[in-house]
């Protein structure tokens, strides 16, 4: 559909990392970022949700303490997976000395004995700010909000006081609520976060969450309906009902009711014709959950949702608002947007909201929205309904392009002209539509293997991006898996490294360590370009690097060798001096608003006494302020900064040498990355060069 957030658009809050605590006692605190193997399981089992959420609720202050968390944190429960022998995973989201902390979400794995075996953080532990006390005013965050916010007829509410969990540690912030409409009709209801010490717009995000009797694609079917007073209801027994909008783009819809209980034409000449349809994918996708993962329905308590169809004018969409699934009408308002992997997509939607909450924006939204893309595929191949044959195609159907062609390709992502198939340190830069390719690349690779082969009358050619070959496992045991991981192991701001670690322990859990399933979940992320974690298939966590593996082309004069990012820093332009040699690594200097990067992993030996990282950087800026750093540049080490730069830097315009100490990531293989971001006005030049390690 269209390119805004969620949903199958052709075509957010930042990529954080995980940080896994090691198997601790009970009532014993951890700190340490290592990881743990859960035991063998089976599908979580759906169980009674509230119940399972209010005993575990009335043990969080407990859980919090042996977790040694501070006496001003407060835990809540947002959902609590149990296995069949009785271990437990219970996600929680936190509060600060009262505030509500956004990336503060941690999941707590619990043995057969109600033993703590491990925690899942969002990011980090700690996420106390420096100061809990705003210096701006909050008028300041909310008309920052609402200059954001491009919907039309916005309103702004009051910003909430928030402690934000950023990739660069945790900052007090306002968090505002601007709601509207798009311009193509899409509700909004934009949160835009802003640091409330500095005032700056530390991210933004979109709530709402959009894609892609007879029916029009999924032909004659039976649907749940209901009697009452003589006229029948388009409602099942278990809360799964369908209305029509008539045309509006607000309200609930009057439910759809009719004499016979035989409903629509199989065309678009009847009202009900795409009520069928979406009726029938929300009953399907709900089976499909219950009856494969035991999951009962998306808030996984047994209850149905609402559909609403023939929503605006003209609109060529769908979406997931957090209680409803809505469909458009299509161009000329004859083309329904109510596919069955469509409406597997957006119900998919909403248990991501209610397991991991990937947020959609970075690596975590490509992962969001491929996971919608992968159960879309998987309720199709469930329905296995003779007018929607299964496929690793999305919206084949609707048609949107206008020339016959799906909307985007798990074989090849890369297909549709815009999604990725490999994983780079660029992706999560990109429209969630597009970073979503590597994942659904992984997914039909796990399926199916790569190479040249026909499904169901399809052809299919999926490409490895490491030249390696994938022995697929089957698509029920791949969603098995990945809804694990889902489930389980990822926070909000989980990244696709992330990613391969949590799958890698969902296929220990489900499979056993040094199954076959378990190979070929780790050959289908390496083929995606996704390098290997700690965790292995060998029964637990790898051993660290004895040796080290220092930075490759650290001068720069053999080009992006060994470097990858965005195109152009590494250059022998002569605008600006190298330190040695002609080339070097020179980001910014653009004089507009622009963002670039340069990374590349490095093994720091277990064994190294004293470990570091040593460059030469030179700032030169046509910025004339001397309070106001417009222009930034950091240096990070396994995703934390290790030094910052500013236009405010000092010395400008002459080389010095840095050094960092590595001690923190002995025995582990880490990215160094180069990150820079100017604004729209007045250079500055950020250049690097000679970059070495020594261990």
């Amino acid at each position: 559909m269209n390119r805004l957030k969620s949903g199958l658009a052709t075509g957010g809050l930042m990529a954080l990392a995980l940080a896994v605590s090691p198997a601790i006692p009970a009532g014993a605190a951890t700190s340490a970022t290592a990881s743990t193997a859960g035991t063998a399981a089976a599908a979580p089992a759906a169980g009674n949700e509230a119940t399972l959420k209010a005993a575990e609720q009335a043990k969080a202050p407990a859980t919090a303490s042996a977790l040694g968390l501070g006496s001003d944190e407060k835990l809540t429960v947002r959902s609590v997976v149990t296995d069949a022998d009785g271990a437990t995973h219970v996600r929680y989201e936190r509060t600060l000395g009262g505030l509500r902390v956004i990336g503060g979400d941690l999941v707590a794995h619990r043995d057969t004995s109600g033993t703590l075996t491990g925690t899942t953080y969002n990011l980090r532990k700690a996420v106390r700010p420096a100061s809990l006390t705003p210096r701006i005013d909050r008028s300041r965050a909310e008309a920052t909000a609402a200059a954001t916010s491009r919907a039309a007829g916005k309103r702004t509410g009051a910003g909430e006081l928030v402690v934000f969990q950023g990739a660069t540690g945790p900052r007090l912030a306002y968090d505002v609520v601007t709601t509207g409409v798009q311009a193509d009709q899409t509700p909004s209801r934009l949160h835009t976060v802003v640091d409330a010490t500095t005032g700056a717009t530390l991210t933004s995000f979109d709530e709402i969450k959009h894609g892609t009797g007879q029916g029009i694609f999924v032909g004659t079917v039976s649907l749940g309906t209901t009697s009452s007073g003589g006229s029948h209801q388009l409602r099942d027994s278990i809360g799964n009902y369908t209305t029509d909008l008539n045309g509006a783009t607000s309200g609930t819809g009057t439910t759809f009711t009719d004499a016979d209980d035989q409903w629509g034409n199989g065309s678009v000449s009847s009202r009900q014709s795409a009520a069928v349809d979406a009726h029938y994918g929300a009953e399907k996708t709900y089976d499909y959950y219950n009856t494969q993962l035991g999951r009962a329905g998306i808030w996984n308590n047994g209850t149905g949702a609402r559909s609403r169809v023939h929503y605006g004018s003209n609109y060529s969409n769908a979406f997931w608002d957090g209680t409803q699934m809505t469909y458009g009408d299509g161009a000329s308002n004859t083309h329904p947007l109510v596919e069955l992997d469509v409406a597997g997509h957006e119900m998919s939607h909403g248990v991501t909201e209610n397991t991991a909450n990937l947020t959609y924006s970075g690596e975590s939204g490509g992962l969001n929205e491929a996971t919608s893309d992968i159960f879309g595929t998987a309720v199709e191949w469930y329905a296995n309904n003779p007018s929607d044959t299964p496929d690793y195609l999305i919206g084949e159907e609707v048609n949107l392009n206008g020339n016959g062609t799906p909307l985007r390709y798990m074989d090849k992502p890369s297909k549709d002209g815009a999604s990725k198939d490999c994983w780079s340190s660029s992706l999560k830069g990109l429209d969630p539509h597009y970073s979503s390719g590597p994942l659904n690349h992984w997914y039909y690779l796990l399926s199916e293997g790569s190479g040249a082969k026909t499904i169901n009358g399809v052809s299919y050619n999926s490409p490895t991006c490491n030249g390696g070959t994938v022995t697929g496992i089957s698509h029920q045991k791949a969603e098995k898996i990945w809804y694990r991981t889902l489930s389980t192991y990822l926070t909000s701001s989980s990244t696709y490294s992330n990613a391969r670690t949590g799958a890698v322990r969902a296929a220990k859990d489900l499979y056993g360590a040094g199954s076959a399933e378990c190979s070929s979940v780790e050959a289908a992320f390496s083929a995606i370009s996704v390098v290997a974690t700690s965790e292995t298939c060998g029964g637990g966590t790898t051993p660290p690097p004895t040796t080290g593996t220092g930075v490759t082309n650290g001068g720069f004069e053999s080009g992006q060798t060994g470097w990858t990012g965005s195109s152009g820093p590494i250059t022998n332009d002569s605008g600006r001096p190298a330190h040695g040699g002609s080339w070097k690594m020179w980001l910014g200097g653009n004089g507009t608003t622009a963002s670039e990067n340069e990374a590349q992993t490095i093994a720091v030996p277990s064994s190294a006494t004293s470990p570091t990282l040593t460059y030469w950087v030179r700032v030169d800026t046509a910025e004339t302020t001397t309070s106001t750093a417009y222009d930034k540049a950091t240096v990070s080490v396994g995703g934390t900064a290790v030094k910052s730069y500013s236009n405010l830097s000092s010395p400008k315009a002459t080389w010095s040498q840095v050094t960092v100490d590595l001690s923190a990531w002995k025995g582990q293989s880490v990215s160094l990355k180069f990150a820079a971001t100017e604004d729209s006005s007045a250079q500055t030049s950020f250049v690097f060069d000679d970059v070495a390690t020594s261990f």
